[in-house]
């Protein structure tokens, strides 16, 4: 759920919209959506298989949902984490990747990368979209209308390689190329590249993983979604509650 405060304006980076089809993530959803953080943005992409399903954006990025959630915590940034500290319990909300580099057992975890590619043009020449998935092309995977997406009608675009793409490139020229010849854009846009190295998890079994007092959790338990990591997240949660009043009975 990245996004990045470019140009006076939010852009998402990371994932792209949000999606629901579990009760609870739905009603976090309109949670959101009655404080103003949240909203339906649309339910067609173009070369979206199977039927309409409603996506979910947010004006201040979806970025600004997790700050949402992390309000009253006592949260350390910019801070590298060199061994798991010591803990009753130790929760990793990450990539596996990642989290190996001090608990070694979540490397078993696969992930593919993307490069993403904000273009921001002097103007709007392509027709109104919210997006598409473009299938079988070498390097791009999706584009969406960010102006769109965030409703001031910028014209800005974000593209999302393939992960055959991220894996020998990290520049984002070939995908502003793929993305003017898909919407037949002649003007060049001002390109900003991101590359993500654990962007996509090959879907794993159960809602989260358990070593000991190390809880893994996030996307890689499931389809690859935000409601995936939130879900995970929460069965984490709701597994270590358990784990301590059994303790405090005891005691």
């Amino acid at each position: 759920m990245a996004s990045e405060h470019l140009d006076g304006r939010w852009v998402d980076t990371g994932a792209a919209y949000l999606t629901a089809d579990d009760p609870a993530f739905l009603g976090r959803l309109q949670s959101w959506r009655i404080a103003g953080l949240a909203h339906p943005w649309t339910d067609t992409l173009r070369g979206q298989q199977g039927p309409p399903t409603t996506r979910w954006a947010a004006p201040g990025g979806l970025n600004s949902l997790a700050r949402d959630l992390a309000r009253g915590l006592e949260i350390t940034l910019n801070t590298e984490v060199t061994e798991l500290p010591d803990a009753a319990t130790v929760v990793l909300a990450m990539p596996g990747p990642q989290a190996a580099a001090i608990f070694p057992e979540t490397a078993e975890q696969t992930w593919s990368p993307v490069v993403t590619a904000i273009l921001t043009y002097a103007e709007r020449t392509w027709p109104d979209f919210a997006g598409a998935f473009v299938n079988d092309d070498p390097v791009l995977a999706t584009v969406i209308d960010d102006g769109d997406r965030r409703g001031d009608r910028a014209p800005v675009l974000v593209a999302h390689s393939t992960a055959g793409y991220a894996r020998e490139h990290r520049t984002g020229q070939k995908l502003a190329e793929a993305v003017g010849d898909l919407l037949n854009i002649k003007d060049n846009p001002e390109i900003k590249t991101r590359f993500w190295p654990y962007a996509q998890p090959r879907p794993g079994s159960g809602d989260f993983a358990r070593y000991g007092n190390v809880y893994v959790c996030g996307d890689a338990f499931g389809r690859p979604r935000v409601q995936t990591a939130w879900l995970s997240g929460r069965a984490a949660a709701r597994a270590i509650l358990g784990e301590q009043s059994v303790q405090s009975t005891e005691l």
